[in-house]
């Protein structure tokens, strides 16, 4: 397939991956990741703005808008590339897509608990903080429980393949999990009933995508019809409260994917926003680091009360979390504080180059 020969045989997906040889990207690619990061620092931001302020602002809204498919997007995003590299060897397997995550979710968990134990430690004293600490180990500490879940997900998949289940029936399940009400409290089980669908989806329909942003690029005006049309539809139907419902949230998800999928394809083709899809090609830096960013500016705006409008207040908070995150790794990328986004050959329980299989004679 031609996308998975503009990536190269042994690119994982380049979200993610740390190969050294993943270096040609798909810009659209790039464009999509860069959506689903901003709306997902979008939603934390003004969630926690308008949670400290008590009250909300017109951020609020968008955020709204994009609930439907901002997660689902990134999921599905995160399936695209797994055909290339699903039939690696375990060990490889297993080092760029559990290691690799876990490592930084481990990390990361520590450094935000080191950030925010002084304020928890308040609240449960020294005994709970360690209990809450040891409690991240199986329930995912804050907004990295995506990076938790995603090791899951591949697992998941790759097993299912080795034993040979049909695909339509994995899927179906899975479809049927995020339709079922599944509340159970523990972020694992829900989080993974509520997006498994979509990451399967990105997986097992790759191909269709990239030949959605194939079509989209060559009829644009079309597709911005068609974008008009799903605008008003998704808005409509979370304005007024139908979005959460049974099968309505699963076809908005998916059809709020290949939404931006449609818009990242026209941006990459007329290479507009260029910042946008170099968030993307950074966006694991901006999910891990951007809490920092985040937390300070909200702080400070709220405090000194600069500012009235909470919208407002909730943008500029958005826009310091990205900028924070990326400051925070353009500092340390030549230090020896790299580790903080690039995997050290310590945890590397694989070669970073996967060996060639050698023609039999």
């Amino acid at each position: 397939m031609l996308y998975l020969k503009q990536m190269g045989t042994d690119s994982a997906h380049p979200m993610y991956s740390n190969d050294a040889s993943a270096r040609q990207r798909i810009e659209w690619v790039d464009y999509a990741k860069g959506f689903c990061i901003v709306f997902v620092v979008m939603m934390h931001s003004t969630l926690g703005v308008g949670a400290a302020a008590g009250s909300e602002g017109w951020m609020h809204h968008v955020v709204a808008f994009a609930q439907p498919f901002r997660m689902p997007d990134f999921f599905l995003i995160s399936g695209l590339f797994l055909a290339q590299v699903i039939d690696r060897d375990w060990r490889t397997y297993l080092d760029r897509k559990v290691v690799h995550f876990f490592y930084f979710y481990l990390l990361w968990t520590a450094i935000q608990f080191a950030v925010k134990a002084p304020g928890l430690a308040q609240g449960h004293g020294v005994a709970g903080v360690a209990w809450l600490y040891l409690e991240t180990f199986w329930e995912p500490f804050g907004t990295l429980w995506f990076i938790y879940l995603l090791p899951v997900f591949f697992v998941i998949t790759k097993l299912a393949r080795g034993w040979g289940i049909p695909v339509l029936a994995i899927w179906l399940v899975a479809a049927a999990l995020e339709i079922a009400p599944i509340h159970t409290g523990w972020t694992v089980v829900d989080e993974f009933a509520s997006r498994f669908v979509y990451f399967y989806t990105g997986y097992i329909l790759a191909q269709r995508f990239f030949t959605l942003a194939s079509q989209v690029q060559a009829q644009p005006e079309t597709a911005l019809a068609g974008l008009v049309v799903w605008g008003l539809v998704n808005g409509i139907l979370v304005f007024n409260g139908f979005a959460q419902l049974p099968f309505v949230s699963l076809a908005l998800g998916l059809a709020g994917a290949a939404a931006v999928v449609a818009v990242s394809a026209l941006l990459a083709q007329i290479r507009l926003f260029e910042p946008l899809r170099y968030c993307g090609e950074k966006s694991i830096v901006i999910y891990l680091a951007f809490f920092l960013g985040m937390a300070a500016s909200r702080t400070v705006l709220l405090k000194y009360g600069w500012i009235s409008d909470i919208g407002t207040i909730s943008a500029i908070v958005t826009l310091c979390g990205i900028v924070g995150a990326l400051l925070l790794y353009w500092t340390v990328r030549r230090t020896p504080l790299k580790f903080l986004f690039e995997r050290p050959e310590l945890f590397w329980i694989a070669p970073k180059k996967p060996l060639k299989l050698q023609p039999a004679h």
